[in-house]
């Protein structure tokens, strides 16, 4: 049971939030006349104000912007523009629009005293002003006349302003300037007067601008010519207190000197080092053999030393070869021996010389380096002066550039905006000046036709959703279930209305059994047997919200209907305002419900035969002075009891339930009771309270009949009525007939 609820409950939630446009198509559908109508009442109302209104001419004229200013020389900067840049034209076209240039044509063209620019005012402007001037708002104090024509001409301007139109063509240098007026030759004139307005005024503010920068550029001549005296001159005295020579102030002479000493150090060192070789290996030798001097390959390649060897070798070859043929004592042995000591006597002192010299070589070569490296040094100290002296130098002469080229920029501006003074170059010009229109732009009278019968079509639509919206009434048997929450028993049709004929639906069921009204009410009588087929409902109630809804209708054609098939007994038991007697042509003073209760009268006296139905009719008799009392007594009850032994079916028309309490007594007396709802009238609220009330005592309620049903406009609705009564082809014959 559980899961069929959430079923049922996704189901009914999923259906609320799906858009029915069909539901929409039949709010238009049944409201479709009166939007139409809405819409051409609307369009009429426009027709004749837009032909009175007086034709509106537009004269356009359209002015070339140039993007670069046609001067001799190039001066733009004195001016300040930069064409290339949108802003530039953004710009020339607020100028086009300002109130500076409007005055300067209304003052040409002498507007003020045009009579387009002075028309009386409108009817509403001078019920306004009536309407102030009767008002105690305090007295105005006066104005003088210059306060006056100021404020005319902001008038006029404003005015002025309201008919221009500057509009720009995409992608070009040209924009149109239209001017709307009730005379087209007046509208030419003024459009052509802005583009020669904004032209002049071009020209005169570029003159204005001219002489303020010629003025300025004269000021700051004067300043920059002291200035520049005064960093040359600083210049100067610098150079003679530091004693700098040459452009750069000696640095490219200690340079070149740092240069070649750098140079000769590195030679001396590399020397040097050569010789503390030599000096080392020397020194590790002992003097007192200076054979051992021999074994060092500079001392050995010395050129001398290679010269004595090969002498020594000589000898010794010598000596050799005699001591082959003579002894040792003999004279020319020892003559050799003797030559070969000298001659190796010779070469050692050679080779001590050659270690002497190495060594003063060294010590020499020692005290060069140093003497280089100390000039290095000295040199970088005063390549650091001349560094130092140099950035200063630089800095001054710096200064003495910037103010030089200042003050030739400067003078070279003067010399152009005084040679360009006089000659001026408009940065616009007209391309295609503004002709008389010969047609009215204003007011394009077709397209506003069109636009508001649309707009009416439009605000016709909505205006019908809003009334659909604001209709709470009950107009189809899914309102009844959905807002209600009653079962639909039924409805009756909606009966044309016949000359000279007073509550037609009271006798519509007898006078025509063939139609669809009194298939309706044999649906209802259907309805109502089924409902209760084992225990039949005896007492029948009938009962409304409030009057006028056709309970009587109902009521009187359910006894004509269930009166053919049993014995009925019609009670008319709205003794507030009772309608049955009238119907069956009784007197207000026939005897009947009162009567009877009351004990004035008996059974046989107030109860009255219709031959015409054949139903038996008990009116409401004298109207009591408390009909709740007397509907609640005993007396009632009892005559109620007695009645339902007689009849087949007792048949009750009581009064309304919102307007006394009369049917909520009768609940508790009848086995069921239908309550009546007027189609597209009655509010579901009311309604919904009528059954609240009912179900708190717990009345019988079977069901609810909606009557007078229009049938055409509830099938705009959506609402499908064929099952309660177009049955047996009743409807087609009466449509046929």
């Amino acid at each position: 049971m559980d899961t069929n609820r959430s079923q049922e409950s996704m189901t009914r939630l999923m259906s609320d939030d799906v858009i029915d446009l069909r539901q929409y198509w039949n709010t238009i559908n049944r409201h479709k006349w009166g939007i139409f109508g809405f819409a051409i009442v609307i369009t009429m109302l426009a027709t004749l104000v837009v032909f009175s209104m007086k034709p509106v001419y537009r004269a356009e004229a359209t002015l070339l912007i140039e993007s670069k200013n046609a001067n001799v020389v190039s001066i733009e900067e004195v001016y300040g523009l930069d064409a290339g840049n949108s802003e530039y034209y953004l710009t020339q076209f607020e100028i086009l629009k300002s109130r500076q240039l409007a005055e300067r044509v209304i003052e040409k063209l002498n507007l003020i005293d045009n009579p387009e620019f002075n028309q009386k005012p409108g009817f509403i402007a001078a019920t306004i002003t009536s309407a102030k001037n009767l008002l105690p708002l305090g007295v105005e104090a006066e104005l003088s006349e210059e306060e006056q024509a100021r404020i005319r001409l902001q008038e006029v301007t404003d005015q002025f302003l309201a008919n221009l139109t500057i509009s720009p063509i995409r992608k070009t240098q040209l924009v149109k300037i239209s001017y709307d007026s009730y005379d087209s030759l007046l509208s030419a004139r003024i459009a052509n007067a802005i583009g020669d307005a904004y032209i002049e005024n071009n020209l005169e503010a570029r003159l204005q601008l001219t002489y303020k920068a010629s003025e300025w550029l004269m000021e700051r001549l004067s300043g920059l010519r002291d200035k520049l005296k005064q960093s040359e001159q600083n210049l100067q005295e610098y150079r003679e207190k530091e004693q700098i020579v040459g452009n750069d102030g000696g640095f490219d002479i200690a340079n070149s000197e740092l240069d070649l000493v750098a140079s000769k150090l590195v030679d001396a060192r590399r020397e040097r080092m050569a010789l503390e070789s030599l000096n080392n290996q020397i020194k590790k030798v002992d003097k007192r053999h200076p054979e051992n001097f021999e074994l060092i390959p500079a001392v050995l390649q010395h050129p001398l030393v290679q010269s004595l060897k090969g002498s020594v070798l000589q000898v010794e070859l010598k000596r050799s070869e005699l001591s082959k043929r003579y002894g040792a004592k003999h004279p020319k042995m020892q003559a050799a021996q003797s030559e070969l000591e000298n001659a190796q006597r010779s070469l050692h002192e050679q080779v001590l010389s050659i270690v002497n010299g190495i060594e003063n070589e060294y010590r020499l070569a020692l005290s060069a380096e140093r003497s280089l490296k100390s000039a290095v040094n000295n040199t970088k100290q005063e390549l650091q002066s001349i560094n130092r002296k140099d950035y200063r130098l630089k800095e001054l002469e710096k200064e003495v550039d910037a103010n030089r080229q200042l003050y030739d920029t400067f003078f070279t501006r003067l010399s152009e905006t005084n040679a360009t003074g006089d000659l001026q170059s408009a940065n616009a010009r007209i391309s295609d000046p503004a002709h008389p229109p010969q047609s009215a732009e204003k007011p394009k009278k077709g397209l506003i036709i069109a636009l508001t019968f649309i707009v009416g079509i439009m605000f016709g639509t909505m205006l019908s959703f809003l009334l659909e919206a604001l209709n709470n009434t009950l107009k189809t048997a899914q309102d009844v279930e959905n807002k209600l929450g009653a079962t639909m028993l039924g409805l009756l049709p909606k009966l044309a209305k016949k000359g000279g004929t007073e509550n037609i639906s009271y006798s519509a069921y007898l006078n025509d059994q063939q139609s669809a009204f009194a298939e309706s009410v044999r649906t209802i009588r259907t309805g109502i047997v089924l409902s209760a087929l084992d225990n039949p409902h005896k007492i029948l109630c009938i009962t409304s919200s409030v009057p006028g809804e056709g309970k009587t209708s109902l009521t009187l054609s359910l006894a004509f209907s269930i009166g053919q098939m049993e014995k009925v007994l019609l009670i008319d038991a709205d003794m507030r305002r009772p309608s049955i007697a009238k119907n069956f042509g009784l007197s207000g003073k026939t005897p009947g419900l009162s009567n009877l209760v009351a004990g004035t009268a008996r059974l046989e006296e107030t109860i009255h035969k219709d031959e015409k139905s054949g139903i038996d009719v008990l009116p409401s008799g004298i109207i009591p002075p408390n009909p709740l009392e007397l509907l609640s007594s005993e007396r009632f009850a009892k005559v109620l009891a007695v009645l339902e032994t007689k009849y087949d079916r007792i048949i009750i028309d009581t009064a309304p339930t919102q307007a006394v309490s009369d049917a909520l007594v009768l609940s508790s007396h009848v086995g069921a009771m239908i309550y009546v709802v007027k189609a597209d009238a009655t509010n579901y609220q009311l309604a919904k309270n009528g059954l609240k009330r009912l179900n708190e005592v717990k009345a019988p309620v079977i069901g609810v009949v909606l009557n007078q049903v229009d049938i055409k406009k509830a099938a705009k609705y959506g609402g499908d009525y064929s099952g309660y009564y177009d049955t047996y082809g009743y409807t087609a014959e009466e449509k046929t007939a």
